[in-house]
C-alpha cells in the first residue's frame, strides 16, 4: 500500500485528480486513473474494491466526474454518482442501484457526455437543490427537482478538473492548483487564488521534500495576504493563511508551519481573526467563534463553536482581532470600525465604535509590549498604543510583512 500512495502522489504532480466526492460520512474520495485515495492521510486504493461494478460496465481506468447526492428534500439522498464517458453509475451504500448504469442523458437530460467535473450545491448555497457540471468552459446549473438547466461560461478562474463541497465550501480543481469559489455567481475570492493543492487536500508523503520547498518557507514568503494574526501572552506568535497557519516561539526567530486541521481540527481553514486571552485562542469564523483552550494539544472547549453576537456582541464578518498584553478588553476591527469587548463582564458587549479611516482592508492586527501592529495586504503598520492609532491622520511607515515579519528576503 505504501507503493500504491507513492505511485499515486508521483501521479498527482503531473496531473491532479480526475473526480473527487465525499461518501455520506462527508469524507473525500480523490479519484485518479484507477484508483482512490479516501480521506487525506491514507494510502491509494484501486477504485474497483469499493466500486466493483464500474469494472463490470467499462474498464475504470479514469472517472470523468463525480458528486454525493445529500438533499434533505430529495427521496433519493445518500447517493455517489459517477461519471464515466457517457454512462452515470448511481451508488447507495456502496452498492449499485438497479438499472445502472445508464446513459447521462436519460439520468440527468441536457447534460452532456465526457464531463469534466460536477459538484453538488445545497439549497441555500444556490437557489434550489442543484449540481453544477463542468465541461471545458461551460458550467450547467442543474436542478434536481424539476431537472431544468442554465448553462453560463466559465470565466473567472481555469476550466474544472475536479470539483468538491466540502464543510460548505467550493472547491475547482485545474491540473494541481485549486481555486475556493461561490457556487451561484463562480466568484474567486480576490488575491488568493489558484493555490497548490497537494499542499492543502493531499498529504502527499515528503512531497515538500521532493519539491524541495519547505512549507514553513512558503508560508513566510507567500505574497497572499493573510487571513489573521495573534500573539499570546507568552510572546508566542501565530500567523493564518488558508488552510496552513506559521508559529514562532517566544524567543526564537524560526517559524514553523502546520495545517490549521491539524491543530485546530474543527475549523479547518479560512480564519476571519483570532485573538489570544487567558491562555485561550478565540477563532473568529463566519459568524461563529471558537475557542481552544491553548495546551500541548488545542482543545475546542464544549459547546462551541456559538454564535458570534452571541458571545461578543458583534456579527461577523471581523476583519481582525486583539487584546493587549495584561489587559482584559478584546479589540475587534469590523469594516472600518474598531470596537471594545469587556472580558471581564458577563454578557460580552461591543462598545466605544471608533472610525479607522486610513485603511483598505484590515487583515489582521495583534498587539503587545511593542504596541499595535496592523496588517494591510502585504504591509504592516505599527502604532504605540490603541489611542495613537485611533486619532492618527496619518499612516506610519510602512513596513513589508515577508520581509519585516517573516525574515524573508523579498
Amino acid at each position: 500500500m505504501k507503493l500504491l500512495a507513492h505511485i499515486f502522489c508521483l501521479a498527482l504532480a503531473l496531473a491532479l485528480f480526475d473526480a473527487v466526492a465525499v461518501n455520506e460520512h462527508g469524507v473525500p474520495y480523490f479519484f485518479k486513473g484507477d484508483h482512490v485515495f479516501k480521506g487525506f492521510n491514507n494510502d491509494a486504493l484501486l477504485s474497483n474494491e469499493s466500486f466493483p461494478e464500474l469494472d463490470d460496465h467499462h474498464h475504470v481506468d479514469h472517472v470523468d466526474a463525480a458528486f454525493h447526492m445529500h438533499f434533505d428534500d430529495d427521496p433519493s439522498h445518500e447517493h455517489m454518482f459517477f461519471f464515466l464517458d457517457d454512462n452515470v453509475f448511481s451508488y447507495n451504500a456502496y452498492k449499485l442501484e438497479d438499472g445502472y448504469p445508464k446513459k447521462i442523458h436519460e439520468v440527468f437530460p441536457g447534460i452532456p457526455d465526457h464531463l469534466d467535473a460536477a459538484v453538488e450545491c445545497h439549497k441555500g448555497e444556490c437557489d434550489e437543490d442543484s449540481v453544477l457540471f463542468f465541461k471545458d468552459h461551460d458550467v450547467y446549473h442543474y436542478n434536481i427537482q424539476t431537472k431544468a438547466h442554465t448553462a453560463s461560461t466559465l470565466t473567472t478562474m481555469p476550466n474544472c478538473t475536479a470539483a468538491l463541497r466540502f464543510m460548505d465550501h467550493y472547491y475547482c480543481f485545474h491540473g494541481h492548483m485549486f481555486s475556493k469559489f461561490n457556487p451561484k455567481t463562480l466568484e474567486v475570492p480576490a488575491e488568493k487564488y489558484p493555490k497548490e493543492a497537494r499542499d492543502f487536500f493531499m498529504k502527499c508523503r515528503n512531497y515538500s521534500k521532493c519539491d524541495h520547498t519547505e512549507h514553513s518557507e512558503r508560508e513566510r514568503c507567500s505574497r497572499v495576504d493573510l487571513d489573521a494574526i495573534t500573539a499570546d501572552g507568552a510572546g508566542h506568535m501565530y500567523a493564518f493563511r488558508g488552510h496552513y497557519y506559521l508559529h514562532k516561539a517566544h524567543g526564537s526567530d524560526a517559524y514553523t508551519a502546520d495545517t490549521i486541521e491539524n491543530d485546530f481540527r474543527e475549523l479547518h481553514s479560512d480564519v476571519d481573526a483570532v485573538f489570544s486571552y487567558n491562555n485561550h485562542t478565540y477563532m473568529i469564523k463566519g459568524n461563529d467563534l471558537y475557542i481552544y483552550q491553548v495546551g500541548e494539544h488545542n482543545t475546542l472547549l464544549d459547546g462551541y463553536p456559538k454564535p458570534l453576537k452571541d458571545e461578543l456582541g458583534l456579527e461577523g464578518p471581523i476583519q481582525a482581532a486583539f487584546v493587549c498584553d495584561n489587559e482584559h478588553t478584546a479589540h475587534l476591527i469590523k469594516g472600518n470600525h474598531i470596537f471594545d469587548v469587556d472580558m471581564q463582564t458577563t454578557p460580552h458587549v461591543a462598545t466605544n465604535d471608533r472610525p479607522l479611516t486610513h485603511f483598505k482592508k484590515i487583515n489582521g492586527a495583534m498587539c503587545g509590549a511593542d504596541g499595535v501592529t496592523l496588517i494591510d495586504g502585504n504591509h504592516f503598520y505599527k502604532y504605540e498604543s490603541i489611542m495613537l492609532m485611533v486619532a492618527s491622520k496619518m499612516l506610519p511607515e510602512a513596513h513589508k510583512v515577508s520581509v519585516e515579519l517573516f525574515h524573508c528576503d523579498h
